[in-house]
């Protein structure tokens, strides 16, 4: 063998020992999200090494806060939804997303309630988590007058606020129902509150195929042009870790301190087996049917107040360049 021929055979074989250097990928995640404990079991196991990414974690306050950071440039990734996302693509925006969560919250009831049906809302107050174009709360409103043919917001009294609150108004009377997010529908549920109508089973009954991916990892074009490998490194480990969240019960005894759960066992499952009937385990960027028919209910009860001039899920909602 020449001497060129065994350098490259040298080469070849430190190629193949050494580690691909890691990229760089900023993250903007809320401090005190569910998004968390993925991150952690990233983290836990070394997936972020393991497919060679360096993620460099940025705390938000909270989704909004994302969405700015991510049009100033200031991370390169957060956690949105699918409704905002082609809302800023029908603008002219450049923003896209891979699925990260089909979790969805639910109207809650208490032990005691005589609301059996969503017919009984009729005349009740309801604790609503966020505001008036809340896309739960506009689910709640389109499946109401599917059943009944009627305006949900002339038939009862609406109080509006944050998580916290709505579940505190529940549980001291001060509403009859709550529409809440589902990590607080776990500690409701744990209290004693039962789940009369979840919001993947409105959309269903309204006739969308199956449930859409609320959340996503949220990034632009641009990023994924100059940071392509790096993204699909992180989306490899994100999906890894959600496999195991999955299927593997030892990983969760390390997340029960950030998950507020350290001292409640039974908080503790139900957070845990509610999160996992929302892991998404595989991504298709041409199976968008589910997300077309939910974005239309959107458009159709919640207005130009959500969803602006928009009117159909543009094209580039979801990003075509992964799959799993």
């Amino acid at each position: 063998m020449g001497l060129c021929a065994k350098l490259t055979t040298a080469a070849l074989a430190l190629m193949i020992a050494t580690p691909a250097l890691a990229q760089p990928l900023s993250l903007g995640v809320q401090e005190s999200g569910t998004v968390q404990w993925e991150i952690e079991t990233i983290k836990a196991l070394g997936l972020d090494k393991k497919h060679s990414v360096e993620l460099d974690i940025r705390p938000l306050a909270d989704s909004r806060a994302g969405q700015i950071a991510l049009q100033a440039g200031e991370v390169d990734v957060i956690l949105s939804d699918f409704v905002w996302v082609t809302i800023q693509r029908h603008q002219g925006g450049s923003v896209t997303m891979v699925p990260h969560s089909l979790a969805v919250g639910g109207l809650m009831v208490g032990p005691d309630s005589t609301i059996t049906k969503v017919e009984d809302l009729k005349g009740k107050t309801v604790a609503v988590a966020g505001g008036p174009v809340d896309k739960s709360w506009v689910t709640l409103q389109a499946y109401y007058n599917s059943v009944t043919g009627a305006r949900l917001v002339d038939d009862v009294k609406a109080n509006y606020g944050a998580p916290p609150l709505v579940n505190e108004l529940l549980g001291n009377g001060g509403a009859d129902a709550a529409l809440n997010f589902w990590q607080w529908n776990a500690r409701s549920k744990v209290a004693g509150a039962t789940e009369l109508l979840s919001v993947a089973d409105m959309l269903r009954d309204l006739g969308v195929s199956e449930q859409p991916p609320l959340l996503g990892w949220t990034f632009t074009d641009e990023t994924a042009t100059a940071k392509h490998d790096a993204l699909v490194a992180f989306l490899e480990a994100s999906f890894e870790a959600k496999d195991v969240l999955l299927h593997d019960d030892a990983v969760w005894e390390g997340l029960k301190s950030i998950m507020g759960a350290a001292d409640d066992e039974a908080l503790f499952k139900q957070l845990r087996d509610d999160y996992r009937a929302g892991i998404v385990s595989t991504y298709d960027p041409a199976h968008t049917e589910p997300a077309q028919q939910a974005f239309a209910l959107m458009a159709k009860f919640g207005g130009s107040d959500l969803v602006g001039d928009a009117q159909t899920l543009d094209p580039g909602t979801f990003w075509q360049g992964f799959s799993k």
